[in-house]
């Protein structure tokens, strides 16, 4: 009997995202704090004949989705090791999409995690960290999946490990912001580096540059963040290019009483309840 293989796509939240310039290439060159949490998508494959199906929560968001990244990853993982790489995919889609939380990103990192695991391939082998590289800046850093400060587009990884477990609160207001148009709408103004300092210090004292592109774009993020603010957090803000925003907290119950006060005020927003990884 066929196996199916499980892996899990944790969300990746931005602690903190600095802009620093625009690049001839298209790209920006960034200065960000990735952290992942301990929930978000599952893939599950089985190897066979093959398919691909999305479900759960935000399965409808991507009907009709031509090239999932999913389906990208394992192409190229088959190319780039020479290895088999055909099967059944399901992907669990739990996580909000066009939303600053990895997505697809995430979703692609675990196709290679899972691939690699089956085959025997080390995670840290330089070709799946190119094959990340090639599907977008941030599948480098889910594929690593755990603190980083990140360079370049954000593919230049320079692991962190001084977070812990902290509890953490995502709310998205129901709003797709797609990435673009947010960074198109950056005002070209570098305001300098993260400061040096433990993870959660640097994140404290620096900012997320595309906040305010993405509030000119999604107005409702500025209302989430507000909410979170009163909330008394260790840090409350957005992460990625929006619109989900995030919120950190001393203890489990400090995030399930903001969870609960939020949920009540506004039932239509997203909320998950999660710790850092």
């Amino acid at each position: 009997m066929t196996q199916t293989i499980v892996e899990t796509a944790p969300a990746k939240i931005n602690l903190a995202l600095h802009v620093r310039a625009r690049r001839a290439d298209g790209y920006h060159e960034l200065e960000t704090l990735f952290a992942f949490l301990q929930d978000g998508d599952e893939l599950r494959f089985t190897p066979g004949t093959p398919a691909f199906d999305i479900e759960g929560p935000f399965a409808a968001a991507l009907s009709g989705e031509g090239d999932n990244l999913v389906l990208r990853a394992a192409r190229g993982f088959a190319e780039a090791f020479g290895l088999a790489s055909e099967g059944a995919w399901v992907l669990e889609k739990n996580l909000p999409v066009a939303s600053g939380i990895g997505g697809g990103s995430a979703d692609a990192a675990a196709a290679l995690r899972l691939l690699a695991r089956q085959h025997g391939v080390a995670l840290d082998d330089p070709r799946l960290f190119a094959v990340a590289d090639s599907l977008g800046s941030d599948v480098p850093a889910c594929l690593l999946g755990r603190a980083a400060l990140g360079t370049g587009r954000g593919e230049k990884l320079d692991p962190l490990g001084d977070l812990g477990e902290i509890p953490v609160l995502l709310v998205n207001p129901g709003i797709a912001v797609s990435t673009g148009p947010v960074f198109k709408a950056w005002d070209g103004v570098d305001r300098g580096p993260i400061p040096a300092g433990t993870t959660i210090n640097r994140a404290r004292a620096g900012r997320n540059d595309l906040e305010a592109p993405a509030r000119m774009i999604a107005p409702g993020i500025g209302a989430v963040i507000d909410r979170l603010a009163a909330t008394a957090p260790i840090l409350a803000r957005m992460s990625g290019s929006g619109a989900t925003c995030f919120a950190l907290y001393e203890t489990e119950a400090q995030r399930s009483a903001a969870a609960e006060t939020l949920r009540a005020a506004q039932p239509g927003w997203w909320c998950l309840e999660s710790r850092l990884a």
